[in-house]
């Protein structure tokens, strides 16, 4: 027991390491693009900006699997990508900037990393079972032939905070679906969030949807203040700005920054969406697997190959699934 729980330490500091060097290297090579295209447009700087962080992902990605053979950690990535751009925020753009806007970008960070501590270790929605006991109903997507799920236990964790055991009926009402990452069943699952290294349930899918807005609300307050800080230089020495690595990382960074919220923004969108309409992530990408969703048409003679339609019995209108997503645990 021992020796294994070492094993697991040392996995997870050597990935954290990785995630650290990945991230270092990633932010810094992007103050290439100030440096060497500084008569570029903001747009043009953007696109190669993100051709830039394609390359790095996929040299550092066969890096890992070939040479290190060790995985970096998501969260830890996440982690030390929001530090960097904090670091920047302190040591560069801080002293050019209103006291207030420190204030808010300072105190958006604390809340930002108090939150992803909180979705990486927090109880998703787990559900504890017998050992050896399948959940199945015709609801769910569990097949009684596959070999992990027989051989599941019951997660410490799950055997601590929700000590009751889940009857068969219970299964449409509360969602319960099996993640192949974690190898659990969760309660009202949306979907495995490999950023935050856990899955989004019914426990955390509130906070998770709260740090959507977080992230997009830390970075766009981080372009703005990176922002007043270029337009000073280029009023006075636009030169001394290109020329410095200071002056690099803040462009660098605000343009990170950028990508970051056209993507978060546009997830971010999606699952509200997904919330006026009561579906999760995982019912609407695999519905033809859950029986409940599948609409199927009356059988004709003259046709032999009827595909059943979408339909979703949890729509309850806007208002409701609103109510129904923001209501408190079971």
């Amino acid at each position: 027991m021992l020796a294994r729980l070492g094993f697991w330490r040392n996995k997870f500091a050597s990935s954290s390491i990785i995630s650290f060097i990945f991230v270092t290297i990633s932010q810094f090579s992007l103050t290439l693009i100030p440096h060497y295209f500084s008569s570029f447009s903001f747009l043009a700087q953007l696109s190669l900006s993100a051709l830039l962080l394609l390359a790095i992902s996929g040299l550092g990605k066969a890096c890992r699997l070939f040479l290190l053979r060790v995985h970096a950690l998501a969260p830890a990535f996440v982690f030390f990508n929001i530090l960097f751009i904090w670091g920047v925020h302190v040591t560069v753009i801080r002293k050019e900037i209103a006291l207030l806007w420190n204030i808010v970008f300072n105190a958006e960070c604390i809340l930002l990393i108090f939150g992803l501590y909180s979705i990486v270790y927090g109880d998703p929605g787990l559900v504890a079972y017998k050992e050896g006991e399948l959940l199945q109903n015709e609801f769910s997507d569990i097949k009684s032939d596959t070999e992990d799920h027989r051989s599941l236990k019951v997660d410490p964790f799950c055997e601590q905070h929700i000590p009751k055991f889940i009857s068969q009926n219970s299964l449409p009402m509360t969602r319960i679906r099996y993640c192949k990452y974690c190898r659990a069943y969760i309660r009202g699952f949306d979907h495995h969030c490999p950023a935050f290294g856990n899955c989004i349930g019914k426990n955390n899918h509130l906070l998770f949807m709260a740090l959507l807005v977080g992230f997009v609300m830390v970075e766009a307050s981080y372009i703005a203040c990176s922002t007043q800080f270029v337009r000073k230089f280029e009023i006075g020495d636009e030169v001394m700005l290109e020329s410095t690595l200071f002056g690099n990382l803040a462009i660098s960074t605000r343009l990170f920054s950028t990508l970051q919220v056209l993507w978060q923004v546009l997830f971010l969108f999606w699952h509200l969406y997904c919330i006026c309409v009561n579906i999760k992530t995982d019912e609407w990408m695999n519905w033809n697997k859950y029986p409940e969703f599948q609409n199927l048409p009356w059988f004709q003679p003259e046709q032999s190959n009827l595909q059943p339609s979408f339909t979703n019995p949890y729509d309850k209108g806007v208002l409701l699934n609103i109510k129904e997503f923001l209501s408190l645990k079971e």
